[in-house]
């Protein structure tokens, strides 16, 4: 299956005004929700998912509610199946989760759903020739070889960690979290715009390329959350 790189940014971006429509749509809902028998916070975090936006109310004295946003832009240059790229890395997340504070204190254990927006775009550097797939070709052949990686939207989130000022009269708090989401097999698309990029032996060769560079990465199943934070609740 081949990606067209300005069509899915554009389908990001929509998906994105959609999903943090419905963000602030679901919060004033959580905010004043009638059971809610506590005080609600409002943090910001750094984690491995990025910089990040959380907005939380407690539901009872164990469960609350947390709905949030994280993101984080980042380039840098590596290789991949012997060919050199640039990689322009976002990661972009947005995150609906349940808190379970067993002892009714700081300790929480955390479930609920992410929508994964973290993708990589790569453009490989210019070069006289590319081993693609099992062949060699020329740079001038090829064209611009360009590519992407993307990941299963839907991720589902487990984690634990702890909120210093739940159930508790400080305003300020200090937050750790540590968990793990599952964001299945990563999948690559590769596609080049040079005189050969549409004939059946380079495409062939192409797809090679792609199962060669989604066998390197299938381990990124997990992708591991350790951040840290402060909150402020009112």
């Amino acid at each position: 299956m081949r990606y067209n790189l300005i069509n899915r940014r554009v389908n990001l971006k929509k998906r994105m005004v959609v999903l943090i429509a419905a963000l602030l749509f679901i919060f004033p809902a959580i905010i004043h929700a009638e059971d809610n028998t506590g005080s609600n916070s409002v943090s910001l975090k750094l984690s491995t998912l990025g910089a990040g936006l959380e907005v939380e109310g407690p539901f009872s004295d164990s469960i609350s509610g947390r709905l949030g946003i994280n993101y984080f832009p980042y380039n840098y240059d590596g290789t991949a199946d012997d060919i050199d790229y640039e990689y322009d890395l976002t990661l972009l997340s947005l995150s609906a989760l349940l808190d379970w504070h067993p002892f009714q204190g700081s300790f929480r254990i955390s479930g609920g759903v992410l929508y994964n927006g973290n993708k990589i775009d790569a453009e490989a550097t210019s070069a006289a020739t590319y081993d693609i797939g099992d062949r060699t070709f020329t740079g001038s052949d090829v064209g611009n070889l360009k590519g992407d990686i993307d990941f299963q939207k839907l991720s589902p989130y487990l984690g634990l960690g702890w909120d210093t000022s739940f159930g508790k009269k400080e305003r300020f708090g200090f937050l750790v979290e540590l968990g793990v989401i599952y964001q299945g097999s990563p999948k690559v698309g590769l596609s080049a715009d040079g005189p050969i990029s549409d004939t059946q032996i380079f495409q062939n060769e192409l797809s090679k390329e792609e199962d060669n560079m989604q066998e390197d990465i299938k381990g990124y199943k997990y992708y591991p959350v350790i951040g840290v934070g402060v909150s402020y609740r009112f």
